[in-house]
Parts: C-alpha cells; structure tokens; sequence
C-alpha cells in the first residue's frame, strides 16, 4: 500500500505531529524512531482515520489498516471495566476471554485459533482480559489487530512488557508477517530494531526530522545528544532528592514471605517462597511473563488480596494483624502497568506528583505550600511546567508515565517499586529514568526492587535478585534467592 503525507502538522493537547513530506512505497516497511514524543500513537490514529486530516495532508490507498499500542490498551481495559458485572455474580468478573476477544475482531473461530496458537496464547484462551499479566496483554493485543487482516499495520514499541523469549518468538513471527503485511514500527530501543526493516524515520520533538537507512542511522549524532541530555536531567533529579531527603529508620528485615505461594482456585502462579529485604538491599525480581513478579510486589504494596493468605511482615508489621494500610504504604512508592492503567480519575498532571504524597489515585487533601513547591520542581525537570495544568489523560502515555514516576518517588519512600517502568516511554524517557534509579540505589536514597526483561537494563546497583523458574514437577513457578548478582 502506497502512502503519503504532506504538510501535515497536528497538535492535540500534549500531542503533536509535524510532517513535510514522507512517502511510503506499497510493500516497504518502516522503523520509526522518536527520541521524544509518543508517535506511535499518534500515526496509528491518523492512519487508522481517528484523526480527520483530507488530502492532500494525507493519502492512503486502503481503509484496512490496524494499531498495537499502549493507548489502545487502556482503551480495551476501560471497556471492561465499565462492564465489569462482579457486583452482580457471586464470584469475580475477570473480564472478556482472551478467545473472545480476538474472536470478536474477525468472527472467525479458525483464524481465531490459529493466531492463538501462532501468539503463544493457547494456554491463556480462557482467562479473562483483567489477570492478564503486562506481556500477556501486548500479545493479544497484537492478535486482535491481527484478527482485523490489515493491509497495513503500525505497531507501536511492540516488544515492551515482552520477556526474552516471547521477544524472540515475536521476532520471528514479525520477520514472517512482513512478508505478506506491510509494517510501521516504533521503538525507543536500538536493540530492538529488526533485521527485515532498512528505513527509518526518525522523529524528534514531534516532527519528522530525517529519513535514512540503518547504516546512516548508527552512525547519527542525535543518539550522543541524547545520552548527554538524560545524564544531565538525571543528576539534577538526584539532587533535587537530595535537598528534600529526609530519614527513614527500620529494623531487618524491611519486608519477609515466608512459604509464599499464589493460588488461584484453577492454577498456582509460584510456591516456596522465602524472602527476605533488609536495610541497604536493591533486589532486582525476574522471570518470564506470568510467573507472578507483578503479583509479588502487589502483595508487598498491600494491593492484591494474597497478601492476607500469606505469612507476610512488613516495616515490623505483620500483614493481616490488624495493621493500617496506609501505614504501610506511606513508606512505599509504587510504579507499574497496572496503576497506569488504574490511573483514570480527572486529575491535572501536578496533581498527580502531588498525590504521591498521600497514597491516593488522584487528589483529595489540601497539599502544603512545600509541596507544591517539590511538586512544581519535579515538573521543571521532566520539562513538563507548561502542563501543569493539563488534565491527566490529555497528555501522551509517556508523559503520563513519567509523572507516576515522579509520584511514586516525590515523598522519598523507604520501599521503591518499579515495575517495568520503561514501558511507553520515549528514547530519552527511558534513559533519564534508568539513570536515575540507578543514582537512587547507588546513594541508598531508597530501596529499590525492579522489573525489567531487558539485560542492557541492568542497574549496576543491584546485586540481589530473586528468579522465578518453572518446575515441571510442582506446575508452577519455584522462586531462587540470589545474593550478590555479578
């Protein structure tokens, strides 16, 4: 399919997309790379005609195009929730089956099996949208987009929540599908880029700024630019740690499980759980998709129900006895897919730093003048000022996950969780958000406990980790301790 884009220049709230001219032959696939801005997002919804913009800004020779993103996934979870009937039913409403939900895009039940099968999602056919984990909802996403046969399909980030081996097999499967269905990609990852594209796109700020092949691509010097922009920004989010730090004092351990297990009433995730984090730990938790890292570190934020079935001491609590939970969770900061996409009340986005402070998913208290202040200075260094005032979720998905981050940090938490916090993120968001976690464990400035597939991800800091493996013999998953993690 021919496309081609002229004089297009589109601003949506935080959103913007400047193009002058870009030409896309019938049967070429593209990268498209952003070092800040959420394009893929955006060009999805222009080629899939949610963005009314005529000729000739834009020319298409199909109607048949799909989207993956981050921002239909939100949209999908919306849509369950609003029909979650859990009040109504004497057990929970785990939402709309993984069948079901592809089923509905094609209405055929053999391309609906086979994308199952070729999208390792067989085993999850029957589970309902809401228990998925992160990497499991970006497959079935793709399934659903799939389901549609497009003509053309633009995937946004594609591997993200994706462990190493779903990766490779998307990988693969990916290098098949472009043989037959044209492709746009974005990544804010070079490792990620595949072997079957070579052009690419890049965009910076929102507008389109080159086009070039691979080769012109590694050797480009906005990469440099960058690298030395994030390390920058990041010292100074240290800093601004710093000046606001105060002490937190627990005994050994922080958090201990002993036994641990999560049981389902059809399934166990992992058993044999014996762990513990004391005072001047970063632990790194891994494992593949669905092992239950997610679920694990809701326990210890007191959000998911297991935590009440399992022998549990916190801060020098035991969970269940009785125990605030705020009291708990004033000493946490949490980051995860799962409060992004929990986050939906109507909120401005310095609210949203500002709600850190109190624990709460939007914001309900009168906050101090010093608050604020910490607050408006967190935004200064996210170069966010000018949206302080935007409601939440008018801002692009990166942006949004950059505040929770902010939010999850902004009260200086004696526990930090970080649940693939990359997720969604531009080229620079993730590398100024990687390098401060990693000034934050190098300085002790909390504990750090964090999730992420990726081996170039690693946190130097950290030389705890905790792997989850399956065992044949239990069907399920047994978690590892390891200490001092070359």
């Amino acid at each position: 399919m021919q496309i081609s884009i002229q004089q297009l220049n589109i601003e949506l709230s935080a959103n913007q997309l400047n193009i002058e001219q870009w030409d896309i032959a019938k049967g070429e696939s593209w990268a498209v790379f952003s070092t800040e801005g959420d394009i893929g997002s955006l060009l999805g919804s222009l080629l899939c005609g949610e963005i009314n913009e005529s000729s000739p800004q834009l020319t298409l020779a199909t109607n048949k195009v799909a989207q993956v993103s981050l921002v239909e996934q939100q949209r999908l979870l919306d849509d369950e929730i609003a029909h979650d009937d859990t009040d109504f039913i004497d057990k929970i409403d785990t939402g709309t089956s993984v069948y079901q939900l592809i089923l509905a895009q094609c209405d055929s039940s053999a391309l609906t099996e086979q994308l199952i099968i070729d999208l390792d999602l067989t085993h999850l056919a029957d589970s309902g949208f809401r228990v998925l984990s992160t990497g499991e909802t970006r497959r079935v996403m793709l399934a659903r987009a799939l389901a549609t046969q497009p003509e053309l399909i633009v995937l946004d980030n594609p591997f993200s929540g994706l462990d190493v081996e779903h990766r490779a097999a998307l990988a693969r499967y990916l290098t098949a599908l472009a043989k037959t269905t044209q492709m746009i990609v974005t990544f804010n990852r070079e490792e990620d880029f595949p072997d079957w594209i070579e052009k690419i796109a890049l965009f910076n700020h929102g507008k389109l700024e080159s086009i070039m092949d691979k080769q012109s691509w590694q050797s480009h010097p906005i990469i440099s630019q960058i690298k030395a922009q994030s390390q920058q920004q990041s010292e100074q989010m240290l800093a601004l740690i710093q000046r606001y730090q105060h002490a937190q004092h627990f005994a050994d351990p922080l958090f201990e499980i002993r036994q641990g297990q999560v049981v389902y009433s059809d399934k166990t995730v992992f058993t044999g759980l014996n762990w513990r984090i004391d005072n001047g730990q970063h632990w790194q938790v891994k494992g593949p998709n669905g092992c239950g890292k997610s679920t694990l570190l809701g326990m210890i934020f007191g959000d998911h129900p297991q935590c009440y079935s399992n022998d549990i001491d916190i801060f020098g609590n035991k969970r269940g006895s009785g125990e605030s939970i705020w009291e708990i969770k004033k000493h946490i900061g949490m980051v995860s897919s799962a409060l992004h996409l929990q986050y939906r009340v109507s909120c401005r986005a310095i609210e949203v730093i500002l709600s850190g402070f109190y624990d709460s998913i939007g914001l309900y208290q009168q906050p101090s003048k010093k608050q604020i202040q910490i607050a408006q200075e967190w935004l200064a260094i996210l170069h966010m000022s000018d949206y302080a005032k935007r409601p939440f979720k008018s801002l692009e998905y990166g942006q949004q996950r950059l505040l929770l981050i902010a939010r999850a940090i902004v009260k200086q938490p004696a526990l930090l969780i970080v649940d693939e916090p990359y997720q969604g993120l531009d080229y620079l968001g993730r590398r100024l958000v990687k390098n401060t976690l990693e000034l934050v464990a190098r300085e002790n400035l909390s504990q750090l406990l964090y999730v992420s597939h990726y081996d170039n991800d690693k946190i130097t800091a950290i030389k705890n980790a905790l792997q989850f493996v399956y065992s044949e013999q239990h069907q399920c998953y047994i978690p590892k301790v390891v200490s001092e993690v070359e």
